[in-house]
């Protein structure tokens, strides 16, 4: 029996090297068709047409955008709404929440609206694209052969690894960036299959492309004085800052176009190209920065990194590059364009560096660090700074420029960027926050912060036990004894909170001799003004985050118009209460979703609807609520207050509430009438 097992196991890791195998070349295919797709459509954009229409002048940089945007619009939003901006979260959501299952229309709808995106002049890249694409095929097969959930996670992430590989040629870059971003987790089990997948697409790279790196290195990097150490951390506070704006602004960007409510949808990109236009007509004038044929915003932008790693560049000049990046690539994502993050934020970096280095120049002229340096770091910097993502980061610039000689700069300024840049971001990366923003909350790229669903006021206990501030420690001991319980509020004569006391203070008072009776409660509770509280409106899952580092064992719910009026009491069992309510909602709604996805998965669209005081679902619950709603549509989340909840029959919908339907596409319209109409 044992034979057996070993032969059966034997006979899986084979077929899963096989399998990886054919992932790692299909994607290595595809990366190369990818970037002939892209120098296609640049040639069309940026030759032919600026030679056909000679008499339009410049104004092509402002027409080539916007008929790429026009092109790109439809295409996503009317095939495949999931291949819409960089890519990477809508793979990470997919491991993370649907066993990695990607439709396979999304490979051939992100090829085509990335590749059209890029190549008409958008300001993104090539990575999320690849890796969307990649992840698609990887999971289109492993669908295909009827392989479990798990097993077609880890083909996803083969598939991730080797459009990183094939595409930057970066091959250990693209295994690291599969495991620490895709997958959230290092594990042998995975490093094997994804290894043969990264190595099979950079071969497939090599034979069309060479076997060169992505950038060139016009002169050697390295430390010529220990004095240099103190540049960088100033370097990677400014990198981990401006990845914050960079995100920040990123987002702010697209939520102006998504209340731009006058304008469809899939018209949007095209006025995003129009914005572009206007832009790379604007600044030659206004900054001198001049361009020839393509602007140096557009696209992916590789030639002017080239010029900044070899010191090409003025301080004006890598100035105004790096704003106008960072303005250019949020019109272009903000306004529904198609493409990566990746080669932006190595733009920016290359740009930061520059400006830090020329700076440092002007103050220090006898800086001893090679021309460049500050870039090439930058670089790293500004991608960790987005992505979090430290040890791809560095890996990744290693294999970009193959150059090791600087590695210990680079690794200081990663790490430094990277633990700023989360704290500023409150842990969430470029990536996550897209996925925080639609209510799904990823840990290490698989565990779902299911909590933040649930409502303190929804499972908090309002039975516990009341002591006076006066009263002994003699009777506080008397009481637990009576109740079998581990603690008490204290309450003061107005019924305000005064402050809480455990079974851990008595046995601290006991341990150090205190007379019980002699001694009040008072003197030995954690007092009002040390106290961490929760409030109603707040998730379990804030009140977790407040319990965990102290290790208490209950939390105070009090009134947001009264911090001192007591509403109940968070106790370890209310968590777990809780844990088992969000799971079955959850498996609920997940059920439900996939159920209409069966019947009538063509035909389905996701709309939010923000909920005014004169809606007629208004105080309404949702039980209401769904006897009304057209055809087989479902509420599945709404947002208030900025927080994502999961409702549930009695979930009351109040004005200001954001409110998330999965509907057919035919009963659009009457759901909006149902939203909206006045009584």
């Amino acid at each position: 029996m044992k034979n057996i097992q070993n032969k059966i196991l034997a006979s899986s890791k084979i077929s899963d090297i096989i399998i990886a195998l054919v992932i790692g070349i299909s994607t290595g295919i595809g990366a190369v068709l990818f970037r002939y797709l892209i120098n296609g459509v640049q040639w069309v954009g940026y030759t032919w047409f600026p030679k056909t229409f000679a008499g339009l002048g410049n104004f092509y940089v402002v027409i080539v955008p916007a008929i790429g945007g026009l092109i790109v619009g439809p295409l996503v939003y009317f095939f495949a709404r999931e291949a819409k901006g960089h890519g990477v979260p809508e793979v990470m959501e997919a491991v993370a929440l649907r066993g990695g299952k990607i439709r396979p229309v999304v490979a051939i709808v992100k090829s085509l609206a990335s590749s059209v995106s890029i190549g008409s002049g958008g300001s993104v890249g090539r990575e999320g694209p690849i890796v969307q694409i990649g992840s698609a095929i990887g999971s289109t097969i492993g669908q295909k052969l009827n392989l479990s959930e798990d097993r077609v996670r880890i083909l996803v992430a083969c598939g991730a690894a080797g459009g990183i590989a094939a595409t930057f040629n970066a091959p250990i870059a693209g295994v690291i960036f599969a495991l620490e971003v895709i997958l959230g987790e290092f594990s042998v089990r995975h490093f094997s299959n994804v290894v043969i997948s990264s190595v099979a697409a950079s071969v497939i790279g090599h034979a069309v492309f060479g076997n060169i790196p992505a950038f060139f290195i016009p002169v050697e990097y390295g430390i010529k004085s220990l004095w240099e150490f103190a540049f960088y951390p100033l370097l990677a506070l400014l990198a981990a800052l401006w990845g914050v704006l960079f995100v920040r602004v990123l987002y702010w960007t697209e939520d102006l176009f998504g209340k731009w409510k006058t304008v469809p949808e899939w018209i949007q990109p095209m006025f995003g190209g129009i914005l572009l236009g206007i832009i790379a007509l604007a600044y030659p004038k206004l900054t001198g920065v001049t361009w020839e044929g393509i602007p140096q915003i557009y696209n992916v932008g590789y030639d002017v990194i080239e010029s900044a790693l070899a010191s090409k560049l003025a301080l004006g000049a890598a100035f105004t590059l790096l704003i106008l990046k960072l303005i250019a690539t949020s019109l272009t994502l903000g306004s529904g364009g198609s493409g990566g993050v990746f080669a932006p934020s190595l733009f920016m970096g290359a740009m930061l560096g520059t400006v830090f280095d020329l700076g440092l120049r002007l103050i220090f002229p006898n800086i001893p660090a090679p021309p460049g340096a500050y870039a090439l770091v930058g670089m790293a910097a500004a991608f960790s700074a987005t992505a979090h993502a430290p040890i791809t980061a560095v890996l990744i610039l290693f294999e970009l420029t193959g150059d090791y000689k600087i590695i210990l700069p680079l690794m200081l300024t990663v790490v430094i960027t990277t633990v700023l840049s989360q704290h500023l971001l409150k842990g969430e990366s470029i990536y996550t926050l897209k996925l925080t923003r639609r209510g799904v909350r990823l840990k290490r790229g698989k565990d779902i912060d299911v909590l933040e669903s649930v409502l303190v006021s929804e499972v908090m206990s309002h039975e516990f036990n009341v002591i006076a501030p006066t009263d002994s420690l003699a009777g506080f001991s008397k009481l637990l004894n009576q109740t079998h319980s581990h603690g008490a509020v204290i309450l003061n004569e107005n019924g305000k909170i005064f402050g809480v006391i455990t079974i851990t203070d008595l046995e601290r008072a006991i341990s150090n001799n205190i007379n019980l009776e002699e001694t009040t409660v008072s003197q030995a509770a954690t007092l009002r003004e040390d106290m961490l509280t929760v409030f109603p409106d707040e998730s379990i899952g804030d009140a977790l985050y407040r319990m965990g580092p102290r290790g208490l064992g209950r939390l105070p719910v009090v009134s947001r118009e009264d911090p001192n009026h007591l509403l109940g009491l968070v106790r370890r069992y209310t968590i777990i209460r809780a844990y088992h309510l969000a799971l079955t909602r959850r498996s609920e709604i997940t059920h439900r979703a996939r159920q209409l996805e069966i019947d009538q998965e063509s035909e389905l669209d996701i709309i939010h609807l923000l909920v005014s005081d004169k809606s007629p679902v208004c105080g309404q619950d949702v039980k209401s609520i769904a006897k009304q709603l057209p055809g087989s549509s479902l509420l599945v989340s709404l947002k208030r207050d900025g927080r994502m909840i999961i409702p549930h029959g009695e979930t009351v919908i109040t004005a200001g509430d954001s409110v998330a339907i999965i509907v057919n596409k035919e009963n659009i319209e009457q759901l909006y009438q149902l939203f909206h109409k006045v009584d």
